[in-house]
């Protein structure tokens, strides 16, 4: 029986076609688009993991050039970019066989290089502060939303209410620039890590995952980190030091939101030793996330536990 093996080259032309696909898929699915672009990296780390990097470079050159004939060049761009280094990453970790944090960690530096990089060539081109474009459109929206309220007959002093809310979150929004960046590095990597060890196993590759949540154990950086945007932000909001004062609140938030992941991780394993499971698992998990004050406790609690280690105290016997 003749046996027919598909080439690197033609393998990688298929997978350039498929992320090509992806990417005309995101521009003109309404709704939906923006998360099926969250899968443009797939092709390129697969096409890595199995060929090789240089495979996965001329397949991201291809895709982008073929790309920016079908659609905008500028957007075909910024896909590229946001997406490419991402996927090559990935590929690359998956490919020398990196252990899980390793693979995540350099795979989340792409993606928020990537991010960086888009946002420099919108500032190039538009000449133009890219956040500032999407607040306006923000800002539009929430207008249009609200003088829907007023046609429908909504109170004036809930209409008030909902002004308030929507200038204060604007607000917080303007200076947390740096902060949003990481944050959108942290979700493409996430689902570009987690789609690719599926996608990858389905294809007959081993990928090692990443440690279970309870064992998670974020650098106590992060502790040093918040001591400085808590000096910074005195500092800066007494003097007013403009750039010290958005930096230091960029890490503030940042350190808290890096105590939050270390504090969920402790009450994992908090649950797993009195063997909480299942509902009633999710169910401690989601009354946390949507009360503020138990966030804010528990990412305390998570910077102290960077410092203190509870979980090592927890694991002891007696008599230890």
């Amino acid at each position: 029986m003749e046996s027919h093996k598909i080439t690197p080259l033609t393998e990688g032309g298929l997978l350039a076609a498929l992320t090509v696909v992806i990417a005309l898929m995101s521009v003109y699915l309404p709704f939906v688009g923006p998360f099926v672009a969250l899968l443009w990296p797939l092709p390129l780390a697969v096409l890595v993991l199995r060929h090789g990097l240089r495979q996965g470079v001329m397949a991201m050159l291809v895709s982008g050039a073929a790309l920016s004939m079908l659609i905008e060049p500028l957007i075909a761009l910024r896909l590229t970019l946001s997406y490419g280094p991402l996927g090559l990453v990935l590929g690359f970790c998956y490919h020398k066989k990196y252990s899980g944090s390793r693979t995540f960690l350099l795979s989340l530096t792409a993606a928020i290089l990537g991010e960086l990089a888009v946002l420099g060539l919108l500032f190039a081109v538009l000449d133009a502060n890219p956040f500032a474009m999407m607040l306006d459109g923000l800002k539009r929206s929430f207008e249009a939303s609200i003088s829907i309220y007023t046609q429908a007959g909504m109170e004036e002093q809930q209409l008030e209410e909902i002004k308030t809310q929507i200038s204060a979150m604007m607000q917080v929004m303007s200076q947390l620039g740096p902060l949003l960046i990481a944050l959108l590095g942290v979700l493409d990597t996430a689902v570009a890590y987690t789609v690719g060890r599926r996608v990858a196993g389905r294809l007959g590759h081993e990928t090692p995952p990443l440690p279970p949540f309870a064992e998670w154990r974020l650098p106590k950086g992060f502790v040093y980190l918040f001591g400085f945007a808590m000096v910074g932000l005195y500092w800066g909001g007494t003097r007013e030091i403009d750039w010290l004062y958005l930096l230091a609140i960029n890490a503030h938030m940042l350190a808290l939101f890096a105590g939050l992941i270390q504090g969920l991780a402790l009450m994992s394993t908090v649950m797993d030793r009195f063997k909480v499971m299942g509902f009633w698992r999710w169910l401690f998990y989601i009354l946390v996330l949507i009360n503020g004050l138990f966030m804010q406790v528990l990412a305390f609690t998570g910077l102290f536990d960077m410092v203190f280690d509870y979980r090592r105290r927890f694991g002891r016997r007696k008599g230890d």
